[in-house]
């Protein structure tokens, strides 16, 4: 494993443009796919992104001449920057290196699975908590979940092959086994385990039937559990307790049943429970897909908060990772 922060933070900026630079056609740079995205983005490209193809170039000329680097991998969003190096080591060092990429991990609707990308998740605890991990993959779009259990996984192919089949129900089901083994796989069965209960108190409890995904240790009814837990040496109790005490320590207040029947828009509330400084301020929230609803983003800054989303006389609002608070619903006196 090497930095490459050893070679670039070295360089000298007139040297590396007079050495390196010269290498580069800014008309054939501009016509990389990245550039050409960005280019006609509303963001642009700025200027430290522009040179970014030559600093990855370099890279790849660094580790040629230091360990006789010959190939380099990466997503198929690389493909320009690995070929600028490429061809770098051939006009500099008269060499013949290579690359190669793979498909890059999308969702169903393009949207890009990675480090940059809105909403994204990490597998340090300290980024993103094993709760939000586990619900990162609750909320899984119903046509990735097949694809998502065969990439994030280690069930069965066989298994996963039949989930084509599923709707309603049983695919969120499937998001369940989904969500627990990808938690289980970053963070161990201990978080795995207390995610899901924590889940199942906040959002109801999703039964997956037997027939789903069988290779699964997630827990299907309260006996199995204990039962699974006890042969793996993680305690299913510990996890309920722990699980319950996180969801207890959730800030809450009350509110009236009938406060909902003309609905109040989300930023309002927001500003009002304290998720947020001001009514600009929770706009900018709802409006950059920080604001959520019963684990669901709310998707526009003008939403309606109405009787339609209490789930068990409560309404779970978060804003961003970390930061969530309860409505405990008062029903109305008949």
């Amino acid at each position: 494993m090497v930095n490459n922060a050893d070679w670039l933070t070295r360089l000298e900026y007139i040297p590396f443009l007079r050495d390196i630079g010269r290498h580069f056609s800014v008309n054939r740079m501009i016509k990389a796919e990245s550039y050409k995205i960005r280019l006609e983005s509303e963001e642009g490209l700025n200027f430290i992104e522009f040179n970014y193809m030559l600093l990855q170039a370099y890279d790849f000329l660094e580790l040629f001449d230091h360990y006789d680097c010959r190939l380099q991998m990466g997503g198929s969003d690389q493909w320009g920057n690995i070929l600028a190096g490429i061809e770098l080591v051939r006009k500099v060092r008269q060499g013949t290196v290579f690359g190669i990429t793979f498909p890059l991990i999308t969702t169903s609707s393009g949207a890009k699975m990675g480090k940059t990308a809105e909403g994204a998740v990490w597998l340090d605890s300290d980024r993103t908590s094993p709760y939000d991990y586990y619900q990162y993959w609750i909320n899984t779009d119903d046509r990735d979940v097949a694809r998502f259990v065969a990439l994030f996984t280690f069930l069965p192919m066989e298994e996963i092959k039949r989930l084509g089949r599923l709707s309603g129900a049983d695919l969120n089901s499937a998001k369940v086994v989904l969500a627990f083994e990808a938690t289980n796989i970053a963070h161990g069965k201990q978080e795995a385990l207390k995610a899901y209960y924590a889940s199942e108190r906040m959002f109801g409890v999703r039964v997956v039937p037997e027939e789903i995904l069988p290779s699964s240790s997630v827990p299907r009814n309260g006996s199995e559990s204990d039962n699974i837990s006890m042969m793996s040496g993680v305690s299913s109790t510990d996890a309920k307790v722990e699980a319950q005490e996180e969801v207890d320590a959730i800030p809450h207040s009350h509110m009236e049943e009938n406060q909902l029947k003309d609905g109040i828009p989300a930023f309002r509330l927001y500003q009002q429970v304290g998720l947020a400084s001001s009514g600009s301020a929770a706009r900018r929230l709802i409006e950059q897909g920080g604001a959520y609803v019963n684990g669901q983003r709310i998707e526009s800054y003008d939403y309606l908060l109405t009787e339609n989303d209490i789930v068990d006389f409560e309404i779970l609002l978060r804003a961003g990772k970390k930061r969530y608070h309860k409505l405990k619903i008062i029903k109305n006196k008949s």
